[in-house]
C-alpha cells in the first residue's frame, strides 16, 4: 500500500515538473489580473485561471513529450522523463487530457472566449509539434501571448474586444518571452537540429530584440493609456529597466534563465499597468 501510494505520489510530482509550472503559473497569474482589471464576476475569475493554468499545464507536458528525444540526448537532468522519472505514454496522455480540459473549463464563459481560447493553445501547440525549429518560430507567441488580453474580455457576460493596443503589448510581450526562453538553451539546441529564430540571429542579436520587445510593450500601453497617469509613467520607467537589464545580461555574453525571469517580471508589470487602465482595455 505504502509503496504504491509513493509511485503515485512520485508520478504526479514528475508530471508537475513536466508542466514547466514556473511559466504556468505565471500566465495564469496574468489572466488572472487582467479578469480582476475587466470587471469579471469572481466565478468568472476563478473559471478563467483554472481553464488558463489546464492550457499551460498542456503547453509544457507537450512540451516534454515531444522534445524527450531530444533532451535525453543532450543530458537534461531537470526533464522528468529524460531522466526516465515518467514515461512518455503517461506525459502525452496528460498533455492532451490537460488541453481538453482547458477549452470544456472554458466553455461556459460562452463561445467567442472559447474560441479565442482554442486558437491560444492551438497556436501554443504548433510551435511544439514543429514551428519552433523554423524561422516562424516567433509566431505561435505572438498569436498565443497576443490573444490572452482577448480571451479575458470575450469572457465577460457581454463579450467585447479588447483594444488594438492591448493585442499589440501582449503579441510584443510573446516576442521577448520567446526569444529569452530560447536563450540558455541556444547550444543545446543546436546540437539537436533545433533552429528557430533565436538561433538564426545569435544571442547578442536576440538579446536586442528581447530588449526592444519590452520596451515597445510598455509603450504601447502608455500610449493606449491616452492621459499617462503617473502609475503608467512609472511601469513604463521600471519596464524600460527591466529592459536594459536584459540587454546587458546577453551583450555580456551570459544569458542566462535570469533574463526569463526578468521578461515574466516585466510582463506582469504591464499586466498590472492593463489592470489598473480598467474599461480603457475594452474595444
Amino acid at each position: 500500500m505504502n509503496r504504491g501510494r509513493a509511485g503515485a505520489l512520485a508520478t504526479v510530482s514528475a508530471l508537475a515538473r513536466s508542466s514547466h509550472p514556473g511559466p504556468a503559473i505565471a500566465v495564469t497569474a496574468i489572466a488572472v489580473i487582467l479578469g480582476i482589471g475587466v470587471g469579471l464576476e469572481p466565478w468568472r475569475v476563478l473559471l478563467l485561471g483554472c481553464a488558463v493554468l489546464a492550457n499551460q499545464a498542456s503547453v509544457g507536458l507537450s512540451n516534454d513529450w515531444i522534445d524527450s528525444d531530444r533532451d535525453r540526448a543532450v543530458g537534461r537532468t531537470d526533464k522528468p522523463v529524460a531522466t526516465g522519472q515518467i514515461s512518455v505514454a503517461v506525459v502525452r496522455s496528460a498533455a492532451f487530457v490537460a488541453a481538453a480540459l482547458a477549452i470544456v473549463l472554458t466553455i461556459a464563459l460562452g463561445w467567442p472566449a472559447t474560441l479565442a481560447h482554442g486558437m491560444f493553445i492551438g497556436s501554443a501547440w504548433a510551435y511544439n509539434l514543429g514551428l519552433k525549429s523554423t524561422p516562424l518560430s516567433v509566431i505561435p507567441y505572438i498569436v498565443s501571448f497576443g490573444l490572452l488580453p482577448l480571451v479575458v474580455t470575450l469572457a465577460l457576460p457581454d463579450p467585447t474586444p479588447c483594444s488594438p493596443w492591448a493585442l499589440v503589448a501582449g503579441a510584443l510581450l510573446g516576442v521577448a518571452a520567446h526569444f529569452a526562453n530560447v536563450l540558455p538553451d541556444l547550444d543545446d539546441d543546436e546540437a539537436t537540429g533545433v533552429r528557430g529564430l533565436p538561433h538564426r540571429f545569435g544571442a547578442k542579436a536576440s538579446g536586442v530584440i528581447i530588449a526592444a520587445a519590452l520596451a515597445a510593450a510598455a509603450a504601447s500601453i502608455v500610449l493606449g493609456l491616452g492621459s499617462a497617469p503617473i502609475y503608467a509613467l512609472v511601469g513604463l520607467g521600471v519596464s524600460l529597466a527591466l529592459a536594459a537589464a536584459c540587454a546587458v545580461l546577453v551583450l555580456r555574453g551570459h544569458p542566462t534563465r535570469l533574463i526569463f525571469r526578468l521578461i515574466i517580471a516585466a510582463a506582469l508589470l504591464d499586466v498590472v499597468l492593463l489592470a489598473l487602465s480598467g474599461a480603457r482595455i475594452l474595444g
